[in-house]
């Protein structure tokens, strides 16, 4: 019997032995009179059992068929294996017609054994509250995961989610990289604007290990990465996390990513990254994500700021090169003759996610070329004569820095006797 049908069986009993009135039995148990008089006639009839809900052990009217439930779990074992509880109630739902709770498909999943429980060791942590605003903070991070399982190779996928609302974008990429952190930050801003903080992990994209230069001690400023430099130019304030609880945010809805979108990529067949990334924008897969998972603000007002600068400028490699004598600058390999040095003694090279390369100097873009493998050699070659080491006196001498890099011979000997005195 359960509870309330206990505390019914004590007062019958006293109603029985004349402690109390049948109306004020029924003011005990909450009943009408009426109430009342027909549960202690079937009281006195069948003893204890009369109490007992009637449609106590039948079936249910409501119960799902039988047939649907046999449907519901071949299609488990086939089409949606490994599909959690709540995943497969709304695939079944939505493609097949069998509509039943996340309970009832969890049920049957279980006594079907296509369920194990599986136990995590948690550690208790202090709760942070959400940021009032969208767009006052957003996290970001790279999953990388068997994304599409056997049938293609393991990628990343690149997630933004803002703190406030949940809402959240991403992108799939061949790795976590600075090419591709820039570009899925650039996404989120174009479509909602420039976020006011970023928060991140302590990955290498972000956070700066080399010694401050002396003129970054001289201005009091830390070493940044690329990535920190676009920020400092986008007034965005990058904060680095120093455990994956601190931004659990973005690190739960990786787990969650892990697990439907994975199943979502295989009913769609996908099996590349540039299929995937068109499969996303072309099916709204995160903006109906959204609407199921994604809350209202505390506060309505949007904190994104409007992007004002050209993004592709600001989020690029920018670094600094020298112009050598011969109007040449290196970058990772290349030599890029400058078709008008003039006095130009340092360069801005900018690298665009694109790979194209843009040369500043004097505030203005410069006109440039790059040497071809041939004409690389005869400049090396160049070099080397000119920095070789002339006899003098049975001597040798060691030439001079300007020496070091002419390409046209080496100085007139006149200079070197006068050097060698």
């Amino acid at each position: 019997m359960s509870r309330k049908e206990r505390e019914r069986l004590v007062v019958f009993a006293r109603v029985k032995s004349r402690e109390l009135s049948r109306s004020e039995g029924g003011e005990v148990l909450g009943l009408s009179l009426r109430q009342m008089h027909r549960m202690y006639k079937r009281f006195l009839v069948q003893g204890d059992v009369g109490l007992v809900h009637r449609s106590r052990g039948g079936v249910s009217p409501r119960r799902t068929d039988a047939g649907e439930k046999v449907r519901a779990l071949e299609l488990c074992r086939n089409v949606y294996r490994g599909f959690g509880p709540t995943l497969a109630a709304e695939k079944l739902g939505e493609n097949h017609g069998i509509w039943a709770s996340h309970d009832t498909v969890g049920r049957w999943l279980r006594e079907a054994g296509l369920l194990e429980r599986t136990r995590r060791g948690r550690r208790s942590r202090r709760r942070r509250q959400r940021k009032e605003r969208l767009g006052q903070m957003v996290q970001m991070d790279g999953s990388p995961h068997a994304w599409f399982e056997s049938r293609g190779p393991s990628c990343v996928l690149m997630t933004v989610i803002d703190d406030a609302t949940g809402r959240r974008r991403g992108r799939f990429y061949q790795a976590e990289t600075l090419a591709a952190a820039m570009d899925v930050f650039g996404s989120w801003c174009r479509r909602f604007g420039v976020p006011q903080a970023v928060y991140v992990d302590r990955h290498s994209i972000y956070r700066s290990d080399r010694q401050p230069t002396t003129e970054e001690l001289r201005q009091g400023k830390e070493p940044k990465t690329q990535f920190g430099r676009a920020m400092s130019e986008l007034g965005v304030e990058l904060i680095m996390a120093r455990s994956p609880q601190a931004k659990g945010r973005v690190e739960r809805s990786n787990g969650v990513l892990q697990d439907r979108l994975v199943k979502e990529l295989r009913l769609a067949n996908v099996s590349g990254i540039e299929q995937a990334n068109a499969w996303l924008e072309k099916s709204g897969y995160f903006e109906k994500f959204d609407e199921k998972f994604a809350v209202e603000a505390a506060d309505p007002l949007d904190a994104h700021r409007p992007v004002v600068v050209v993004l592709e400028d600001v989020l690029c490699v920018k670094e600094k090169r020298c112009v050598g004598l011969d109007g040449c600058v290196q970058w990772q390999g290349q030599a890029l003759q400058l078709q008008t040095p003039g006095k130009l003694r340092e360069v801005q090279v900018w690298q665009r996610a694109s790979g194209t390369l843009e040369l500043l100097g004097d505030g203005r873009r410069l006109s440039w070329q790059e040497l071809d493998a041939a004409a690389r050699e005869r400049l090396k070659e160049a070099r080397r004569r000119a920095n070789k080491r002339p006899i003098v006196n049975n001597k040798q001498v060691k030439p001079g820095p300007r020496q070091q890099i002419r390409l046209k011979g080496s100085l007139p000997s006149r200079t070197l006797s006068q050097r060698a005195n």
